[in-house]
């Protein structure tokens, strides 16, 4: 009989992706499956709060239902639950006129949460469709199975206010320069290693990543 295999637990043997350093460094970034949701608006609105604790239902609906003895899909392992994600732009209509401030109600976001290599799109619907259920939500409807490939990319940790993400991107952007490289858009993904709603702000840990050309 072939032994369970070892719990994946994403902080210890996925660090290259999660805990980078205080310092921008290039990374390549393979194609990955997320369950996603879209939307727009103020992240300090109560809406953005419900946003993620949809997704959250989704992602844990996964996870213990694939636990269960007898119904594990093919290549099933325990896994910690991956750290939410979040692709951030501004709406079409904020870009004619920016002025190089960001007016938080004009933000446009995908927020995600990875999921293991055994997940497949049929699973995350059976799941889906149980969560409905049982637990209904009025934002299940807009969740999504996607695999996304980011590729070539900077990334730094970044350890503060969100407010004081420009200084980072600017030092990540220095250096993209000093290897000859470019920033392929303003797009820019942030993985929260802390939770915001318990951290002190000054605590706050977060991955910042942009793509290059």
């Amino acid at each position: 009989m072939t032994p369970p295999r070892a719990k994946h637990e994403w902080r210890k043997q996925e660090k290259a992706l999660y805990l980078p350093k205080v310092k921008p460094e290039v990374i390549d970034v393979p194609t990955f499956r997320f369950i996603t949701l879209s939307g727009e608006g103020n992240p300090n609105c109560p809406a953005f709060a419900e946003c993620i604790s949809a997704l959250y239902s989704i992602a844990y609906g996964i996870k213990m239902t694939a636990k269960k003895q007898g119904s594990e899909p093919e290549g099933y392992f325990d896994f910690t639950v991956y750290p939410l994600e979040g692709v951030w732009d501004i709406k079409v209509a904020a870009r004619v006129n920016f002025s190089g401030a960001i007016n938080k109600d004009d933000l446009v976001f995908k927020l995600m949460l990875r999921q293991p290599d055994f997940v497949e799109e049929s699973f995350f619907q059976q799941i889906m469709e149980s969560v409905k259920k049982r637990k209904p939500h009025p934002l299940h409807e807009r969740i999504k199975f996607e695999e996304i490939t980011e590729g070539r990319c900077i990334q730094m940790l970044h350890i503060g206010s969100f407010d004081d993400e420009p200084a980072s991107f600017r030092a990540m952007e220095e250096f993209a320069t000093s290897l000859g490289e470019e920033r392929r858009s303003k797009l820019h993904r942030e993985i929260y290693l802390s939770d915001f709603r318990k951290t002190p702000t000054e605590r706050l840990k977060t991955v910042l990543r942009f793509q290059l050309k």
